[in-house]
C-alpha cells in the first residue's frame, strides 16, 4: 500500500543536529568558550530550517522477486524494488534472518539485489524488507510500510543410496525387484503342467518329454514376476533440535548448527530419489495436523512433486500431533523419520508394523554438542536421552529396523536390504 501526503516525522539528521547544537552550546557555557557556542549555531539553524519546511512525505511500496539461481553457489538472490512518489526511501533489509542492512535508495523503481546464504534447508525467509519515504535532505521521514517477506524453499542435498530395504511381499506387476508371484522377467520358479492362459512359447519340450504322464500333456517353464515396491516416507516435525544443545527451545537457528528437521529433509529426499531411480513408487506424509501429503506415485514428475513438498516442510506449530493416520498402500516399506523423543512417531511406527508393513525407524537426531550447558542441563539431557533409548528399544523389540541417519546410513540400509522379512 502507498500512503500519500502523510505528515512525516523528523529524520535522524534533524535529531542529531539539534542534539549536537545543544551539546556544543552547553559545553561553551560551561567552559566560557564563545567559539564552541558559535560552532553549534550552524547546526541549530539548519535543523530549524529543516523543521520549518513542509513535512508532507509521499509513501512508497516494496516489491520482492526471486532471481533464479544461475550458479550453484548456495546464494539466494532476491530483487528488491522500491517505488513511489517520494524523493528517496530509507530501506531496511534483513537477509536470511540474521543480517540487517539499512540503505538510502531512490524511490524511482530502481532494483537492489540482495545476496544471502541460507544455513538450513526448508522454508527460509531469504529477505525481510520495509521502507519509508524521505525528502531529498533526509530531514523528514514518512510512515513505514508493512514488512514484506521473500520466502524461499531450499531443497536439501541428496545422498546416494544404492539399495533400500524391501517388503517381503511385493504386489506390483512390473518393476526391477524379484517378486514372489508367477510372472515374467524374474528367475526360474518351477516346471508346471500347461493350463489355460499359459503361453505356448513357454512350453519346455525337454521337460514335456521327460515328465508328461499321458499323451497331450505339456509342461511349461514358469518364472517369478518382476515387481515394484512402494516406499512411504513419514516425517515427524514436532521437534527441531540442533547440534548445539544450548540452543534447544530458543529458536536460534543461526547458532544451532544442523537441526533434526534438516536431517529429516536430507533423508527424505535421498530415500525418495533412490526409490524413483529404482523404478519404485514413493509417497510422502508429514505427521502433523494439516501436514503436507503426496500420495504414492512414480516417475520423474512425481519425484519433483515430492521434492517440492520436502523443501516446503518446516517445523510443526503448536498443534503438532497428527489427528488421522496417513494412508499406506498394502505391503509398503515405511520410513519413519523422527528424533523419537515424543511418543507419537513411535506409536504409529508400531501400529504400521503390527499391520504387516516393513517399518524402518530413521533416527535424525544430530550429533550433540554439550559444551555450553550447565550441570543441571546435563542431568536433564541424560534423562531425556535415556527415555529416548527406551523408545528405540521398544521399536527394535517389535521387529522395527532402526538406523541412525549419518554418512554410514547407505551402508546400514544396504545391509537391511539383504534381508527380506
Amino acid at each position: 500500500m502507498t500512503s500519500r501526503g502523510v505528515r512525516g516525522r523528523w529524520g535522524p539528521g534533524v535529531v542529531l543536529g539539534f542534539l549536537a547544537a545543544i551539546a556544543l552550546a552547553s559545553a561553551g557555557l560551561v567552559f566560557s568558550r564563545a567559539d564552541i557556542v558559535a560552532m553549534g549555531l550552524p547546526l541549530a539553524i539548519l535543523s530549524v530550517v529543516a523543521v520549518s519546511r513542509r513535512q508532507d512525505v509521499e509513501g512508497v511500496e516494496i516489491e520482492l522477486s526471486s532471481v533464479p539461481d544461475a550458479e550453484d553457489d548456495g546464494m539466494l538472490r532476491t530483487d528488491v524494488r522500491v517505488t513511489g512518489e517520494a524523493e528517496l526511501a530509507q530501506l531496511v533489509v534483513v537477509q536470511s534472518e540474521r543480517r540487517t542492512r539499512r540503505l538510502i535508495v531512490p524511490a524511482n523503481g530502481a532494483v537492489a539485489t540482495s545476496l544471502s546464504r541460507s544455513l538450513h534447508s526448508g522454508p527460509v525467509a531469504a529477505v525481510r524488507a520495509a521502507a519509508r519515504g524521505a525528502d531529498a535532505g533526509g530531514a523528514v521521514l514518512g510512515p513505514s510500510t508493512a514488512v514484506v517477506e521473500g520466502i524461499r524453499n531450499i531443497a536439501p542435498r541428496s545422498a546416494k543410496l544404492p539399495r533400500l530395504p524391501l517388503s517381503p511381499r511385493l504386489t506390483g506387476t512390473h518393476g526391477s525387484h524379484e517378486g514372489r508371484r508367477v510372472g515374467q522377467g524374474g528367475d526360474f520358479r518351477d516346471i508346471h503342467q500347461f493350463v489355460r492362459g499359459d503361453e505356448l512359447r513357454r512350453v519346455d519340450w525337454k521337460a514335456t518329454a521327460r515328465m508328461a504322464r499321458r499323451p497331450g500333456d505339456l509342461m511349461v517353464r514358469r518364472t517369478n514376476t518382476l515387481s515394484d515396491a512402494t516406499m512411504v516416507i513419514a516425517m515427524d516435525t514436532a521437534d527441531d533440535l540442533g547440534t548445539v544443545v544450548a540452543t534447544w527451545g530458543s529458536g536460534d537457528l543461526v547458532r544451532s548448527g544442523v537441526t533434526s528437521v534438516d536431517r529429516s529433509r536430507h533423508a527424505a529426499r535421498s530415500i525418495a530419489a533412490a526409490s524413483i531411480v529404482g523404478g519404485d513408487r514413493v509417497a510422502f506424509h508429514v505427521l502433523t495436523h494439516g501436514g503436507r501429503s503426496v500420495r504414492s506415485g512414480a516417475g520423474s514428475r512425481h519425484l519433483a512433486r515430492v521434492e517440492a513438498a520436502i523443501a516446503a516442510t518446516g517445523q510443526a506449530g503448536e498443534d503438532a500431533r497428527f489427528l488421522r493416520t496417513p494412508p499406506v498402500p498394502h505391503a509398503s516399506v515405511v520410513f519413519v523419520l523422527s528424533t523419537f523423543f515424543a511418543g507419537a512417531a513411535s506409536e504409529i511406527a508400531l501400529m504400521w508394523r503390527a499391520s504387516g508393513h516393513r517399518v524402518i525407524a530413521v533416527d535424525v537426531l544430530p550429533t550433540l554438542d554439550t559444551s555450553r550447558i550447565n550441570r543441571e542441563q546435563q542431568i536433564a539431557l541424560r534423562t531425556v536421552l535415556a527415555e529416548r533409548e527406551d523408545v528405540l528399544h521398544d521399536l527394535r523389540a517389535a521387529d522395527v529396523d532402526v538406523v541412525a541417519w549419518s554418512d554410514e546410513a547407505a551402508t546400514d540400509l544396504a545391509a537391511m536390504a539383504r534381508s527380506r522379512r
